[in-house]
């Protein structure tokens, strides 16, 4: 673990595509607390770049690809500091999560909190609403970490490599990123589009019983599993919305590979449907037995344990 007797220096990182109007923003909340800022940006054609300078020197340039990973590697490996503190151009650390990290710089963390790699937890505000459910809360972000314990994969979305002791901070306001997500839901269809194309061309084959289970089993488990239908209207929307990643992956695979017709899998598609039309009722049952009391509470757990 990372000298713990000393006091550290922090570097916050950042990557940038087109920010202009949410950069300052972010550099404004990290400003106080960070010893040195590096911000990558990947071919901005707006003033991002620009409005940076106001806030640092250390700026560099590298290729878009079209998402993040690969120019977060090398952004990383710009910082000089101790610690290093990861943050998207669309982020902001709150007043708590600035506090933390003031102490981490002082050497005041409590021994339980001492580690050489955090997973943050991620406000996600989507729709102009902080979204608790639909698997968006405490949306832990590994973003936090001692200089040399943290690689990306180059690979879409893949999973850091950590080493040292790594924990979660808890999942509480004080200690959160906060993510200005989706303003639009054109936004949303626009970077569904891209990130799934890139996915797709990344190879592979899919029958359609494993695009359409994948589908199903997306929208139940944001809708359901994650509580999505008790964020009203933002809940709803946020499943349906990305039950279409693996919708839409699984197909451009399927178009990737000369659009080739199936055979001999209209039984499984059948048994597909059938599971979740059984997988639903259990979900709507569900759903009434945290919401009902006394016999009908009891006659829809019968009706969740028989999926009827």
């Amino acid at each position: 673990m990372i000298n713990q007797m000393s006091k550290q220096t922090l570097s916050i990182v950042i990557n940038t595509k087109n920010s202009q109007t949410t950069i300052v923003r972010t550099l404004q909340s990290v400003r106080q607390v960070a010893d040195e800022i590096v911000v990558v940006d990947m071919q901005s054609s707006d003033q991002t770049v620009e409005l940076a300078k106001r806030y640092t020197d250390r700026i560099f340039s590298y290729p878009d690809v079209g998402y993040v990973e690969p120019a977060r590697n090398f952004a990383v490996s710009k910082a000089k500091s101790d610690w290093i503190l990861v943050i998207d151009a669309d982020e902001e650390i709150s007043t708590g999560l600035r506090n933390f990290l003031f102490e981490l710089k002082e050497n005041k963390l409590p021994d339980h909190l001492k580690a050489d790699c955090y997973f943050l937890p991620r406000q996600n505000v989507i729709f102009g609403k902080w979204i608790e459910k639909t698997g968006w809360w405490p949306d832990f972000q590994l973003r936090l970490f001692a200089s040399g314990r943290v690689e990306w994969l180059e690979q879409i979305h893949s999973i850091p490599m950590t080493t040292g002791k790594t924990i979660e901070l808890p999942a509480r306001d004080q200690y959160a990123l906060i993510h200005h997500n989706y303003q639009t839901v054109d936004q949303f269809v626009d970077r569904l589009n891209r990130y799934t194309h890139i996915e797709a061309n990344q190879g592979g084959k899919v029958t359609s019983p494993q695009i359409l289970n994948d589908y199903l089993e997306e929208m139940l488990r944001r809708l359901f599993a994650q509580k999505g239908i008790d964020e009203g209207i933002h809940g709803l929307a946020l499943s349906l919305l990305q039950s279409n990643y693996p919708l839409l992956s699984g197909l451009k695979k399927w178009q990737n590979n000369g659009f080739k017709p199936s055979k001999g899998e209209q039984l499984q598609v059948i048994k597909t449907l059938k599971k979740f039309q059984s997988d639903l009722n259990y979900w709507i049952a569900d759903w009434h037995v945290r919401h009902s009391h006394g016999a009908i509470k009891i006659g829809w757990k019968l009706r969740r344990k028989f999926k009827i």
